[in-house]
């Protein structure tokens, strides 16, 4: 229902129009307060790189980042990650993981960042003392924040936008009646657009996810997605027909397409349940970090990669790194 009222195909985004009047006032006010100067932003002694979106909901800016700190990385340059910690709860903050963090303590997408390019990586509500955090155990050359574009109280050296090419802007109305966090004007004063899939605009760099080989979570043994029998998808990310659709696309049939809340919390009792006998699981990568302790021998994930294409990822690249020397 939310898809469809966000895309205007349902009327009943017409009655939100109150409270979406009331979120653009809010959020354009703290906007402002910050632009006069009336609040201060905290500037960390390194650069900052936001990457988020306009939009609610899954855009791919995860993949991005991965990206980003994976690039930089092969370049020399040593990158942290801070995030909100959406999904987790730690018990004090801020939170810096390592290898017993839980997804339960620091949300699902710190703690696949962290297991997949190794950069440190801390959470906190308060983002300015993630970075803090950082800083204090690591010696990180530049920050990358994963979402964070409205969190005006971190001031930032670049903004990455990235968003969904399919579905775009849908009727470009403020949340709830349009999954709006900022009117696209917002995009003239960004210093790169990230478009995922779709067709790409003048100006705007081309990113498509590409899966990998399916990864098995109890013996790590990779296989095609095609080859595996009788699947049942789950996905707990922000727009699950992506994921069903990229594994229809690699060949994958699925017998069953399970949606899953973003950032929903799993229990053993509740994926077991998913599945009957003789059918194998498959989940997002995101999914899967939440899985690990309690796996079975037929669940497995699909990673995928941000692949971005053209010249301007590369000019992207450096100016990042000059911000670095």
């Amino acid at each position: 229902m939310i898809a469809r009222i966000w895309s205007g195909e349902s009327p009943l985004w017409l009655l939100l129009l109150p409270l979406s009047w009331l979120y653009g006032l809010v959020s354009s006010a703290i906007r402002l307060l910050y632009r006069l100067g009336l609040k201060r932003a905290w500037r960390a002694p390194v650069p900052v790189v936001v990457v988020g979106n306009l939009t609610a909901g899954g855009n791919g800016k995860t993949p991005v980042v991965i990206w980003l700190v994976e690039q930089l990385q092969k370049r020399g340059i040593r990158p942290g990650v801070v995030s909100r910690g959406y999904g987790g709860k730690a018990a004090t903050y801020p939170l810096l993981l390592n290898a017993q963090t839980t997804t339960a303590e620091a949300g699902d997408e710190p703690v696949l960042i962290s297991q997949r390019t190794g950069a440190p990586v801390a959470v906190s509500p308060v983002r300015s003392d993630a970075v803090k955090a950082l800083l204090a155990e690591h010696s990180v050359q530049i920050i990358i924040t994963d979402d964070g574009l409205q969190h005006y109280a971190l001031a930032r050296d670049k903004e990455i936008v990235v968003i969904d090419g399919v579905r775009r802007f849908g009727n470009g109305w403020w949340l709830p009646a349009g999954p709006m966090r900022e009117r696209a004007s917002r995009l003239k004063t960004v210093d790169a657009i990230i478009i995922n899939g779709g067709v790409a605009k003048q100006g705007e760099i081309s990113m498509q996810l590409h899966p990998g080989l399916a990864v098995n979570l109890l013996t790590g043994e990779r296989r095609e997605a095609a080859a595996l029998p009788n699947l049942v998808a789950i996905a707990g990310i922000g727009h699950p027909p992506r994921f069903f659709a990229t594994l229809e696309q690699s060949g994958a049939r699925l017998e069953k397409c399970i949606p899953l809340a973003d950032h929903q919390a799993l229990t053993p009792e509740q994926v077991n349940a998913f599945t009957a006998d003789g059918q194998t699981l498959i989940m997002t990568e995101k999914d899967a970090v939440k899985c690990r302790a309690f796996a079975k021998e037929n669940w497995w994930y699909l990673p995928v990669d941000a692949e971005l294409s053209g010249e301007q990822p590369e000019q992207l690249l450096k100016e990042l790194m000059a911000l670095v020397h």
